[in-house]
């Protein structure tokens, strides 16, 4: 599954911003308070939404009254969100662009949705689009004959469905059926988003024994989801640890050993010195840097991955070979998401893989640097980090 378009409409800082033409790896540059975490938010609250309900993810943020952008008329405005993707088919051509449109509202103090719908088009640059899910205010209809979609002749059939409160997502109840294949994918993607929010002091944790085969968001099971990778992944750790000196210098070896007491530690060898050393004596940036390997190494790569500022604790010499990692797991089927300071890691970047935030008069807008004639046209003979730093990509700096 991939994104590739994004409109968010009154959340927060974003007042009307539309980001088109996603790449697999995407980063994304701005200032202190421009809003890079706000926009990965935008998962984290579909994410709890599709958990909970519209109404607990909204007060896990403050209220609908804190989220809707300033001066909105709380009562008359809605907070929109609308995510264009596709399924990642053997045969792309004939992927369908679904689009994922959410309006919420609130009225008689209550939060409700207004609309939801999911909605797609194959093959057709005209017609109208099937809609595989239509619900306002708690009530719609589902289609039923997903397979036959695009066959000649072939028409909609719908059951009407009814949600047991209006601010719960649609998507929550009928994404569990089979039937419902792309309510099914859109509903996985937010449950296996992922946002990398790594704690060194986590990840220097002794480990009860057990099997954890993800990384957890603050990277307290790096010790478990390692020996799960050489227990049952041999192949893709090894393929990892040949990589390690020239990821982390020096260490060439990474184990999980089991105590007698049934923990687990993590041990680094360092090539000079004949006895490993264990994660609580080496540096911070190599828990980090490992805890980045065995994150980009996971052998069931997550729909969609943010990472805020991947360069914090790390030397700018790592900042490109952290980027090509990062690229290649894109490559695998995953799809990142970065929010960086670091000219560093914007040297390793493709242009139409940069976006930057702007914020005017209070609201904030994303740009892709793709579209500004001269950063494309620089790009061809310089770092893109260095044009970044010495201010050629306009808006993208204080």
């Amino acid at each position: 599954m991939r994104i590739e378009q994004i409109k968010v409409e009154n959340f927060k800082a974003f007042k009307n911003t539309t980001i088109k033409d996603l790449p697999a790896m995407a980063v994304f540059l701005g200032a202190n308070g421009s809003g890079k975490s706000t926009f990965f938010d935008v998962f984290g609250f579909l994410s709890d939404a599709l958990q909970t309900n519209v109404t607990i993810a909204l007060n896990k943020r403050g209220g609908f009254q804190e989220v809707i952008s300033r001066g909105c008329d709380v009562h008359k405005d809605f907070i929109v969100l609308e995510i264009k993707f596709r399924n990642q088919e053997k045969d792309s051509d004939s992927s369908p662009l679904i689009t994922y449109y959410l309006e919420i509202g609130f009225k008689t103090g209550k939060v409700y949705i207004s609309r939801e719908v999911l909605k797609y088009r194959r093959g057709q640059k005209t017609g109208k689009p099937w809609h595989f899910l239509d619900f306002k205010e708690g009530v719609g209809e589902a289609i039923t004959n997903e397979n036959e979609y695009g066959q000649t002749g072939v028409e909609a059939e719908r059951i009407a469905q009814k949600v047991t409160s209006p601010d719960i997502l649609a998507i929550k109840g009928l994404g569990q059926f089979e039937q419902f294949k792309a309510i099914s994918s859109f509903r996985s993607l937010l449950e296996k988003w992922y946002v990398s929010n790594f704690s060194i002091d986590y990840g220097r944790r002794i480990s009860d024994t057990g099997i954890s085969n993800h990384l957890s968001v603050t990277g307290d099971n790096l010790a478990q989801v390692t020996k799960y990778m050489y227990d049952y992944h041999r192949e893709l750790f090894d393929g990892m640890l040949e990589k390690l000196p020239r990821r982390i210098p020096g260490i060439n070896k990474v184990e999980a050993k089991e105590t007698e007491d049934g923990r687990i530690i993590l041990r680094f060898q360092d090539e000079n010195f004949k006895d490993p050393f264990v994660a609580r004596y080496v540096s911070d940036g190599t828990i980090k840097m490992f805890a980045y390997m065995i994150l980009l190494h996971d052998p069931e790569p997550h729909p969609l991955l943010c990472i805020e500022e991947p360069e914090n604790f790390l030397h700018p010499d790592l900042l490109l070979q952290l980027s090509e990692e990062i690229r290649e797991y894109a490559e695998r089927g995953g799809q990142v998401f970065v929010s960086t300071h670091s000219p560093d890691f914007v040297n390793g970047l493709k242009v139409n893989e940069l976006f930057f935030l702007v914020k005017e008069k209070g609201f904030t807008t994303i740009k892709a640097a793709a579209n500004d004639k001269l950063v494309a046209e620089l790009a061809k003979e310089n770092e893109l980090g260095w044009l970044w730093r010495n201010h050629y990509i306009t808006g993208a700096n204080l």
